[in-house]
């Protein structure tokens, strides 16, 4: 079993990443909680694939369990979800001594951690990542949002969970396009911190390939990230190299209000147009279009944004959280693995 621990004082808490770990989910939690209730909160998609064997694993543990069970996408993490979610925590008679399960996505752990954050001024949780995208990347580090009409994530808090559980089985049943949106966020992770799992990634043909190693590439992308929110957990310095790719990536969700594009394929545009007008200004190596490029094509992700007019796209990064005084910090690379935050404003997209 791979395991890290993002240290962080009291806070501090434990990431358990092994296959088949969802058959121990009650053993596991009873290590951190002692007490009796636990509300799941999860999807549809999720609970139809998983919901009956946490709630039972838990219920053998002798965990009086509650389940709350929502649709799926990021339509879903809104300010509207949200009180639908207090009035089931209210109907099941969650108090500050019970537990909640964020079982599912990014769009699940990023809601359901929000929700524990706030309801009764704070719950503690767990998270059982379920998506790549969310056992590489959401699920560590504290992180909590909704999002607003005008942009993603824009309300939000830190708000550790108590323990991350990641079965890496369960990327069995994710449809493939959302198995290589979560490959980007893996792609970005070589980018910014490690050219060696970068070029790793290049020797993947197969999908079956990349889950026979899909243990220690969760494993790897969960230490970058660890060590990143360790030195830096309030995002307002080495965090931010963990956005490459997502100012622009965020902005395009938004403008396509979440239809159009995944995260990660929204993310994987966005690496390389803003290594293009890096490349443009001199601030990066020559090849670092043309090399994740290549990538993201072999990962079967857009790496264009077919738009006469992006304009409207650039009125949203004027709402990202990294644009502080008219001041926008964007993520370059000055090499493959090598990272740095680069001041700058809008004007950096306009070419």
């Amino acid at each position: 079993m791979g395991k890290l621990v993002v240290n962080l004082g009291e806070r501090s808490y434990s990431l358990l990443i092994e296959k088949g770990i969802l058959d121990q989910v009650g053993e596991k939690i009873r290590d951190i909680y002692n007490g009796k209730k636990l509300v799941i909160v999860t999807d549809e998609h999720v609970n139809k694939h998983y919901g009956n064997k946490i709630a039972e694993n838990l219920k053998q543990c002798q965990y009086e369990v509650h389940r709350i069970v929502l649709p799926p996408g990021e339509e879903t993490k809104s300010f509207q979800m949200l009180t639908e979610i207090y009035n089931q925590f209210l109907d099941c008679k969650l108090t500050r001594s019970d537990l909640i399960v964020a079982l599912g996505g990014g769009v699940i752990g990023d809601l359901a951690g929000f929700a524990a954050s706030t309801y009764l001024r704070g719950v503690p949780y767990v998270q059982i990542p379920t998506s790549l995208l969310s056992q590489v990347d959401s699920s560590v580090g504290g992180k909590v949002a909704v999002d607003l009409a005008r942009g993603k994530n824009l309300v939000g808090s830190f708000y550790h969970p108590k323990l991350v559980l990641i079965d890496p089985n369960v990327l069995d049943t994710l449809e493939d396009r959302f198995f290589w949106d979560g490959m980007a966020e893996v792609i970005k992770y070589g980018c910014i911190k490690d050219v060696a799992l970068f070029n790793e990634l290049k020797g993947y043909q197969t999908k079956a390939q990349i889950m026979e190693n899909i243990e220690q590439i969760i494993y790897r992308c969960c230490e970058i990230k660890k060590d990143i929110v360790e030195k830096d957990e309030r995002d307002t310095g080495e965090r931010m190299l963990l956005n490459f790719g997502h100012t622009l990536g965020h902005a395009i969700e938004t403008f396509y209000q979440y239809k159009k594009y995944t995260h990660g394929e929204a993310v994987a545009i966005g690496m390389v147009e803003i290594c293009k007008r890096a490349e443009e200004k001199g601030l990066t190596a020559s090849s670092m279009v043309e090399e994740i490029k290549e990538l993201v094509t072999q990962y079967h992700l857009p790496y264009r944004l077919e738009l006469a007019d992006i304009t409207p796209v650039l009125d949203t990064i004027q709402l990202d959280k990294k644009n502080i005084n008219n001041v926008l910090n964007v993520i370059l690379l000055k090499h493959l693995g090598q990272s740095y935050i680069y001041e700058t404003t809008i004007d950096f997209f306009k070419s």
